[in-house]
């Protein structure tokens, strides 16, 4: 079981870690960004934009709103600018902080029953277990543009949550 505490920690981390991310994207070209690397979403770009679907379709689940924007598999062209991309992803960053910041513990025990495209079937599984999903998931991605921008000749920050400012 985690704490309001983490998701607070975890969203503070998110935020922190998409800035860096995003500013060494800004130090390559959009060529650079878009081009075909091999990881699951191809490119820096559509992992980016897999990653902002995919934070919206849970988020859209967490609170009840309908955000239907695309398949799992249309997700890393869903935005097509960069720009768009930005500034929708500093967005729903500060949203997240937001939603922890008032966060009810008691949320955390409560069952979320969706329907999961991914699976093609209804799932139930405990809010804390899928909010632990959320994060994780968002890592995951990041250390794959993380590992891409590198390639690319970038320099994003340390991604150590214990080097994050409290």
């Amino acid at each position: 079981m985690i704490s309001v505490e983490h998701a607070r920690l975890m969203a503070r981390y998110n935020q922190w870690q998409n800035g860096s991310l995003y500013a060494a994207a800004e130090t390559v070209s959009d060529a650079e960004r878009r081009k075909e690397r091999g990881a699951f979403f191809g490119s820096i770009h559509g992992t980016l934009s897999h990653l902002l679907w995919g934070d919206r379709m849970w988020m859209s689940r967490f609170t009840g709103s309908e955000v239907r924007e695309a398949s799992i598999q249309e997700s890393p062209a869903l935005f097509k600018d960069w720009a768009e991309l930005k500034q929708k992803r500093i967005a729903f960053d500060q949203g997240l902080v937001d939603w922890t910041n008032k966060l009810d513990p008691a949320w955390l025990y409560g069952n979320l029953t969706w329907f999961s495209g991914a699976t093609k079937s209804e799932r139930v599984k405990p809010q804390w277990f899928l909010l632990t999903h959320f994060f994780n998931h968002q890592t995951h991605h990041r250390g794959q543009v993380h590992a891409m921008l590198t390639a690319a000749g970038a320099k994003p920050d340390d991604t150590d949550l214990m080097l994050m400012k409290m």
